[in-house]
Parts: structure tokens; C-alpha cells; sequence
């Protein structure tokens, strides 16, 4: 099972990047995602998730209303459309998955069963 993440690079304060998240080696149609995103010197935090079914989503207050999380299930595919950016947003952006841990537990790394390897998001001022 792999999770490979793509869609970072350098953007001006203010731009739009799309991440993109999708899994190979089996079919996560029932799996719940998340985006962490990790900043040099800082924990790994919490950005956005979505529930197995896609009924549900949830934010990191400071990305409410600039960052959209969605799946596409056909694609095995996970996006996480960020607006507005701020120089702040930058950190490496990790996807992850899960199937056992429940949607309890979306906010932590221990909520979570297969990581990708991370994109580089860079904003400028």
C-alpha cells in the first residue's frame, strides 16, 4: 500500500495550490483521509479531513474557509485545494489514510494507517 502526494511548489502570498493524494495497492473507496503538514522546528499538525464516506470534513481553524478537502473515489484520490495562502502555510503538506482508527481520532497521527511521503508547500511574502 503506497500514498503518493504531489501538487506542492513555490507560490506568492495570496495564490492557490491543489495537492493531490492517491493510493495504490488496493482500494480505499472506504477509508477516511487526513492532511497534516509539518514546519521546520514544528510538531506535525493537523490541517484537513475527510470522513470514509465523505459526509463529513474537518479543519484546522487557521485554514477554515481558504483550504477544501474532497475525494474522488474512482480515482483513489484525495485533493486538498488551498486558497489564500499566507506565508504561514508553508511546511511539508503528508496525506494519510485510515480504516481502523475511526473518525474520533482524525486530529492525531495515531488516527491514521498508511502515510505518504509528503509535498514541499512554499508561500512567499
Amino acid at each position: 500500500v503506497q500514498l503518493q502526494a504531489s501538487g506542492g511548489g513555490l507560490v506568492q502570498t495570496g495564490g492557490s495550490l491543489r495537492l493531490s493524494c492517491t493510493a495504490s495497492g488496493r482500494t480505499f473507496n472506504s477509508y477516511g483521509w487526513g492532511w497534516f503538514r509539518q514546519a521546520p522546528g514544528r510538531e506535525r499538525e493537523f490541517v484537513a479531513a475527510i470522513s470514509r464516506g465523505g459526509g463529513s470534513t474537518d479543519y484546522e481553524d487557521s485554514v477554515k474557509g481558504r483550504f477544501t478537502i474532497s475525494r474522488d473515489n474512482a480515482k483513489n484520490t484525495v485533493y486538498l485545494q488551498m486558497n489564500s495562502l499566507k506565508p504561514e502555510d508553508t511546511a511539508v503538506y503528508l496525506c494519510a489514510a485510515e480504516k481502523t482508527r475511526g473518525w474520533a481520532r482524525r486530529l492525531t497521527g495515531q488516527g491514521y494507517d498508511y502515510w505518504g511521503q509528503g509535498t514541499q508547500v512554499t508561500v512567499s511574502s
